[in-house]
């Protein structure tokens, strides 16, 4: 286990009023716990922004009746499988579908492959969620 180091703080008392109700409702036993996840939330958008390796997850809604779309969908997932790690594709109804494509390589080329899929015509929302940063290898 790493070691645990100890520092104060000082925040106006509506702003810590505030972040106690925020913990609470969030189930946090405990302001450090609350707080080391706000660092590492902040570090993993760094490494983001950096450009550093990332993992996370793109996911999207389109309309699977609009002519063509899968087929790019599908081959714009083919020029990036080698930082696809799997897919899931969702019926949602007779019209809509979810597509929920789990990602892992450099930040540069996630962005790219979110942005190629948003870009489509007919894709009705997508959203891509960074869940950790990796080392270079």
């Amino acid at each position: 286990m790493s070691e645990i180091y100890r520092f104060g703080i000082s925040l106006e008392k509506p702003l810590i009023d505030a972040f106690d109700k925020h913990i609470e409702k969030k189930n946090y036993k405990n302001r450090s716990e609350a707080i080391r996840d706000l660092i590492r939330n902040e570090m993993v958008q760094k490494n983001w922004v950096d450009g550093g390796r990332a993992a996370g997850a793109i996911v999207m809604t389109y309309d699977h009746h609009k002519r063509e779309l899968l087929a790019k969908i599908t081959d714009i997932q083919h020029d990036y499988q080698e930082m696809i790690i799997s897919t899931q594709h969702v019926h949602l109804d007779h019209h809509n579908c979810l597509e929920i494509i789990a990602v892992r390589g450099e930040a540069a080329d996630i962005q790219s492959l979110a942005d190629k899929l948003q870009a489509q015509i007919g894709v009705k929302h997508l959203n891509l969620s960074v869940s950790a940063t990796l080392t270079k290898h």
